[in-house]
């Protein structure tokens, strides 16, 4: 029999995040656990077969064979691209989270 491992499930919204602590079978890909997590019920819009996961910050494929403690975050595509933000501010002088002193 299969030892199970305790591993986390999360995603976040702006206004909502959720984070569950379930157990699964070792060998258990990262997409399997978020299958076996039933997230997608809380998120009726998110596809959980198809969108983007990863663990603690960093990207990985579906096939990732998870280790007890491992975190499968699941990814939203963001509202912004980073890049062109930073281009659009520089274009007018300003940077992202600096306060510009000289607008006095």
């Amino acid at each position: 029999m299969a030892e199970l491992l305790a591993i986390e499930v999360a995603y976040a919204l702006p206004r909502k995040q959720r984070l569950l602590v379930i157990k699964v079978p070792e060998g258990t890909t990262a997409r399997e656990a978020v299958a076996l997590s039933d997230i997608g019920d809380e998120f009726p819009d998110l596809d959980t077969a198809a969108c983007p996961i990863g663990i603690f910050g960093s990207q990985v494929a579906d096939e990732y064979v998870l280790a007890s403690g491992d975190r499968v975050e699941i990814y939203r595509p963001l509202l912004n691209d980073p890049r062109e933000t930073r281009r659009r501010l520089a274009a007018s002088g300003r940077t992202m989270g600096k306060v510009n002193l000289d607008d006095d």
